[in-house]
């Protein structure tokens, strides 16, 4: 019994050292992300806002048009909202409760194993757990 004790004790803290993995990558991950996104957002907004006056293309300088700035307000509206996604979208917390969920049910299925084997009255397998009503 002592074995499949050991076991679960690495499992568990295999789940731990993957929550903690998981929380620096996706905050090191964000951080990124944003730090480039808010660059491009940068520059959209100068182009939106008339700061660069001038655009090149194939080589021919060529002013930015009125319709070119809208469209590059649009894109840094759209940078923003991609930003705020960003922001809030990429949720540790719910992969940390999915781990909590995954440590919960590697201990019922260690309980379950122990209990099956301590509660064999004639030899057979206990059937499996029925669902919660």
């Amino acid at each position: 019994m002592g074995g499949k004790t050991a076991r679960k004790i690495v499992v568990v803290r295999r789940i731990s050292q993957l929550r903690k993995s998981v929380k620096f990558d996706t905050d090191r991950l964000r951080r990124k992300t944003i730090a480039s996104l808010e660059q491009l957002f940068d520059v959209a907004s100068d182009f939106a806002r008339g700061r660069i006056k001038w655009q090149t293309q194939d080589g021919k300088a060529s002013l930015v048009t009125i319709k070119q700035r809208q469209m590059w307000a649009r894109i840094a509206a759209y940078v923003a909202q991609i930003m705020n996604t960003i922001a809030n979208g990429i949720d540790e917390r719910q992969i940390d409760k999915d781990l909590t969920s995954l440590e919960r049910l590697v201990n019922e299925a260690t309980a379950k194993n122990i209990a099956s084997q301590s509660g064999k009255t004639d030899g057979q397998e206990t059937g499996p757990a029925k669902p919660a009503t």
